[in-house]
């Protein structure tokens, strides 16, 4: 992601947020927070964002405040742990058109879809980042557990602020000032 194409090749996916998970997990408005600054900065990069939504006819949509942020945003609905599941609508969206080579993942829950999208984007050739600040689980604990397992395999798991940093590499990029308003808006 230290590059400036990288961003060309790089994707933000939005794992089922839909209120009816960000109200069972363990701190769900700091986590829509969060996830709303991710969505906000990648969009203020023109990095491409999707969503998933688990079993939308029953579970409902993603939750309204982010689909605001990324009107243009793809949506998968699904019924699927991994967003890559073979045959399913998110792996044919990253494998068409643009190539992704780098995945950065927000959402929920984190040891179930978020772990199981991490592992199936390793087998498929693609860098896995997970926003360490924008995931959480019922069980805090097992999202530790998975987050660190996720380590282990390759995945890069770190916070949106040091991500997006990242991507900016200094100040002299055209969003720096748009994204340090950001981050004192989402502190």
């Amino acid at each position: 992601m230290s590059e400036p194409a990288a961003i060309e090749r790089a994707l933000l996916l939005c794992l089922d947020l839909q209120p009816v998970f960000l109200r069972a997990v363990a701190d769900g408005p700091t986590i829509l927070r969060r996830c709303e600054f991710a969505v906000a900065a990648a969009v203020g990069l023109e990095m491409p964002v999707a969503f998933t939504e688990q079993v939308p006819a029953k579970l409902g949509g993603t939750e309204p405040s982010l689909r605001a942020l990324a009107p243009r945003a793809a949506v998968h609905a699904k019924a699927t742990f991994s967003a890559l599941a073979r045959d399913s609508p998110t792996r044919e969206h990253i494998t068409a058109g643009r190539p992704t080579e780098h995945l950065i993942l927000c959402g929920l829950e984190t040891p179930v879809c978020v772990f199981q999208t991490a592992v199936d984007g390793l087998q498929a050739g693609l860098a896995v980042t997970v926003l360490s600040d924008c995931v959480a689980a019922r069980r805090p604990g097992d999202a530790a557990t998975c987050l660190a397992a996720l380590a282990r395999a390759g995945v890069h798991v770190l916070p949106a602020e040091t991500v997006f940093y990242s991507i900016l590499r200094d100040t002299s990029h055209p969003f720096f000032r748009a994204y340090t308003a950001l981050v004192k808006s989402h502190a």
